[in-house]
């Protein structure tokens, strides 16, 4: 897949935007956080050189066109307060999995959800996508019900699919179809 161009996308209260190399340190702060990535396949992270090869690894997705990654910000401040992914790209099925994270100083306030609708229109838009899936914790209940509230479908449980830090973790499936979206959308 070719490089993404650069884009920005705005929401009511949010600018997403591409990740930059100043946004390590915000990045640190949102994954290293242990209640933030209590229900995440990965350990919180220990130290900046994670954040660092994060960003690294999120500019190589962008030049080799295998991540799309927006930046969350608060337009008034420039802050970062979270991200959201579209990745692991299959062309041939044109679908793709979608990962998002909220620093926990902004739960609650309905950020996620204008982040997602905006990056599932660009999604199913841009890159002509049939599919976007996602896979979450079951005892996150509250990401559960913010993709049902997006229109995703509950497809499946795996048991004991997950081991993050020692602890053995299920997963729930969700699935979202361009042809649901866009019905719901009124497009």
């Amino acid at each position: 897949m070719a490089s993404l161009p650069k884009i920005t996308l705005k929401t009511e209260r949010l600018v997403l935007r591409h990740i930059e190399e100043a946004d390590a340190a915000a990045l640190f702060g949102i994954y290293s956080d242990p209640e933030t990535m209590r229900y995440w396949s990965s350990p919180p992270w220990q130290e900046q050189a994670q954040a660092q090869a994060h960003v690294a690894m999120t500019l190589a997705g962008y030049a080799d066109g295998s991540i799309f990654t927006m930046g969350l910000t608060l337009p008034a401040t420039g802050e970062l307060i979270g991200v959201c992914r579209l990745h692991q790209f299959n062309r041939q099925n044109r679908r793709c999995e979608m990962g998002y994270i909220l620093s926990r100083a902004h739960w609650g306030k309905g950020y996620m959800q204008e982040a997602i609708a905006a990056t599932i229109s660009h999604g199913f838009q841009a890159f002509d996508l049939h599919r976007i899936e996602a896979d979450v914790d079951p005892r996150n209940t509250a990401s559960a019900a913010l993709l049902k509230r997006l229109h995703f479908v509950h497809e499946g449980h795996l048991r004991q699919r997950w081991i993050v830090d020692g602890e053995i973790c299920d997963t729930d499936f969700f699935g979202l179809l361009r042809a649901d979206w866009e019905a719901q959308r009124g497009t």
